[in-house]
């Protein structure tokens, strides 16, 4: 049965497939329940704080419309405070004590990589909004299904680190990169990738050096890149580090461009470090085509939320959620194995961020965007894949 959720947005939902059984059923006979796992304080709140608001706006347009063949959504969401043990501590809660059909997130590579062998052993879907490493989408199938619940609305890091390393090197021109990136599994899957491929180019990393999350003070290791002469250097890593790090790179009167990743297009930078953002070059996911579900979704998530302006990652988590949502309508049941069987038969899903599928292995199938930053403001060059070696726009 198809109700109030197709009414609401019919031109959304793309899901192939019909329920045919599956393992047990999750939540009451009232209400659909969907977990969020994110951090929700700390240095990086910003990130978890607009996926989760994104994932309760989309749950509220849902349950105006009526629900889910009457039944209500709920969102529960626990605070990850982006570490490990707090991820499984609030994956433990939501699928054995909250009983969740899904859960969005987490948000953070470390947090995702724990929560996705949770999920793929006890057979609840996942799909995280902006989790980029390359594993997230290749841990073993422990299920006694056999099947894959992992799956994410972001592009993989393998993606991105292929596409800046040739951009870097085909379209800009470097041949001598230098990188700053902190000891976390996001940030340094992301530089040892694009150092892989930059190198396989022909170009050289002259300098690799890394912090740790928190790190307040990064000039020793500016200085150590100074001196190795590099034509630019790469920093991919999340808001407050970058922004530390543009700041002191100023004050020690380094002049070379600075590149980075999809950790720059939370707005927030320009926040705290707006004074230094002016021609930085970043990869991150393309640019949704202009669409009446994306402005719909910003002025919505404008206006419940104080003003603030949703980033890709808070997009990523509304598509999620209204997939979801679709996937529980399909299979008429909130029943795990059926949500997954839903989720994974996405095909042509129209969301905010534009037209959705997803590989076997739950990774998203797109291309990448490059922007370039005018003093404040983030200007999209274009959408990018890598063929046959070598880097095309594709828009």
């Amino acid at each position: 049965m198809r109700k109030a959720i197709i009414m609401l947005l019919v031109a959304l939902f793309a899901i192939a497939g019909v329920y045919a059984g599956g393992a047990g059923e999750s939540g009451d006979s009232d209400v659909y329940k969907i977990g969020f796992i994110g951090p929700l304080t700390g240095d990086n709140a910003n990130y978890g704080i607009r996926c989760s608001n994104a994932a309760r706006l989309a749950i509220d347009e849902i349950n105006a419309a009526g629900g889910i063949d009457g039944k209500q959504l709920e969102l529960i969401a626990e605070n990850s405070e982006g570490t490990v043990e707090k991820a499984l501590s609030s994956y433990e809660k939501l699928a054995y004590t909250d009983e969740v059909c899904a859960i969005i997130g987490p948000v953070f590579t470390g947090p995702a990589l724990a929560v996705a062998q949770r999920c793929q052993e006890d057979g609840i879907v996942m799909i995280s909004p902006s989790a980029t490493h390359k594993d997230v989408t290749a841990q073993a199938i422990t299920n006694p299904d056999g099947l894959n619940y992992v799956f994410r609305t972001v592009p993989s890091d393998a993606l991105q680190s292929e596409v800046a390393a040739h951009y870097f090197y085909e379209v800009l021109g470097f041949r001598k990169l230098a990188s700053l990136y902190a000891m976390n599994d996001y940030s340094q899957g992301l530089a040892d990738g694009m150092a892989e491929t930059f190198t396989s180019l022909g170009g050289e990393i002259v300098a690799s050096e890394t912090c740790m999350v928190g790190d307040k003070d990064f000039r020793t290791q500016l200085t150590q890149i100074r001196s190795a002469g590099p034509e630019a250097i790469y920093i991919p890593n999340y808001t407050v580090e970058d922004a530390q790090i543009l700041e002191q790179a100023a004050q020690l009167g380094i002049t070379v461009p600075f590149l980075s990743s999809d950790g720059f297009s939370d707005p927030e930078i320009y926040n705290l470090a707006g004074d230094f953002t002016d021609g930085v070059i970043y990869v991150g996911p393309a640019q949704a085509e202009a669409s009446s579900i994306l402005s719909d979704f910003q002025a919505a998530y404008s206006a419940a939320y104080n003003g603030d302006a949703p980033d890709s990652f808070a997009t990523n988590s509304y598509d999620a959620t209204y997939i979801i949502a679709a996937a529980l309508d399909a299979a008429d049941s909130g029943d795990t194995k059926a949500v997954r069987d839903q989720v994974a038969a996405t095909k042509d899903f129209l969301g905010a961020n534009g037209t959705i599928n997803f590989a076997a292995n739950g990774d998203l199938v797109a291309s990448q965007g490059v922007y370039e930053v005018e003093g404040t403001t983030p200007v999209y060059i274009g959408s990018f894949q890598v063929v046959d070696g070598h880097i095309v726009q594709v828009d």
